[in-house]
């Protein structure tokens, strides 16, 4: 137990110092600043043969859907650690990844249905696999932010925890759900020579790198925002106190 334990506060050491260094500050800025400049200056604006302005929106999409998911899952890590070994940092680690994903599941709910205008005349479609499990991820995770704020302050957080593990198996079922149904709209373009997306893979890869940064970067100031409430809420005087 000891050693695990000392692998984990390593783990912990090593998580501050990655979301604190200067190449995740730097990185941010300069991969984002690369990602607009190849988005508009070198990306094709035509996707699955319809030319619009808006089809650059996808290389927005995509990362944004990559982060969400790279978000919940370490909702999943840090509720799991927490419920086996305690521990505020991963309690704060599972809420901040939990709050950044639902917003990352926000905005690419928000870009696809900008997207899906362009490419499939149509907002939304109740028919398509892909975003209907995806809105359930959405809900899902809307649901854990509510029970973490319900048992937040003097509740329990193991039911928070708790949820967060069991509700993070909707997002392999959703990003499987194209191969599990069969796919309307959205189709399955990783190794499928039938799909012509035209999505130029330099300017995809950086747009990933510049979320992946952002999505980190966030999490650094979340974390830091949670020790400090947690300061302040120990200052504070319990069941009243002097008034």
């Amino acid at each position: 137990m000891s050693t695990i334990s000392s692998a984990l506060a390593r783990v912990i050491r090593l998580a501050h110092w990655v979301m604190w260094s200067r190449t995740v500050r730097w990185g941010t800025l300069a991969s984002g600043v690369l990602s607009l400049v190849l988005v508009f200056g070198h990306a094709s604006d035509t996707m699955y043969g319809v030319k619009h302005g808006a089809n650059l929106i996808a290389y927005w999409h995509i990362p944004l859907a990559w982060v969400a998911a790279l978000a919940m899952s370490v909702t999943f890590v840090g509720s799991a650690l927490y419920l086996r070994y305690d521990g505020q940092f991963w309690n704060r680690l599972a809420h901040s990844a939990g709050e950044i994903g639902y917003l990352f599941a926000t905005l690419t709910l928000i870009t696809g249905s900008i997207w899906g205008r362009v490419i499939w005349n149509s907002w939304w479609e109740w028919t398509d696999v892909r975003l209907v499990t995806f809105l359930v991820v959405w809900f899902i995770y809307a649901g854990y932010l509510v029970v973490y704020g319900a048992t937040e302050h003097g509740g329990d957080d193991t039911y928070a925890a708790v949820y967060g593990v069991l509700g993070f198996v909707t997002v392999p079922i959703s990003y499987l759900s194209t191969r599990l149904w069969t796919p309307t709209f959205h189709e399955t373009t990783l190794a499928n020579p039938n799909v012509s997306a035209n999505i130029d893979p330099t300017t995809l890869m950086v747009s990933l790198a510049a979320a992946t940064f952002l999505y980190t970067y966030l999490m650094a100031l979340r974390i830091e925002l949670h020790e400090v409430e947690d300061r302040i809420r120990m200052t504070q005087p319990r069941n009243g106190g002097d008034r």
